[in-house]
């Protein structure tokens, strides 16, 4: 288990608030969502697995941005498809 550092993650985010907050909606997507692993988890918590994935430059707030927003088309389209037509 290799050990993850603020400054390595810091190259690929802007700054620490920043960090904080992608690595927390990244670590909810594998907790909650269950969403997989971009590296390997070797037994590490899901925080510890998305700060290897920011450091790997493998999740940055682009994907991020890019994935939420394709999920919430998705939900509108889900919903949208589930309205009865008259």
């Amino acid at each position: 288990m290799a050990r993850v550092t603020v400054e390595d993650c810091l190259t690929n985010v802007d700054n620490r608030f920043e960090l904080v907050m992608l690595a927390a909606k990244r670590a909810r997507q594998m907790q909650v969502d269950g969403s997989e692993p971009l590296v390997a988890e070797e037994n590490d918590k899901p925080t510890v697995v998305a700060l290897r994935e920011i450091a790997d430059d493998l999740v940055t707030p682009a994907t991020m941005a890019a994935q939420e927003e394709a999920a919430r088309a998705n939900a509108e389209f889900e919903a949208h498809a589930r309205q009865p037509e008259f």
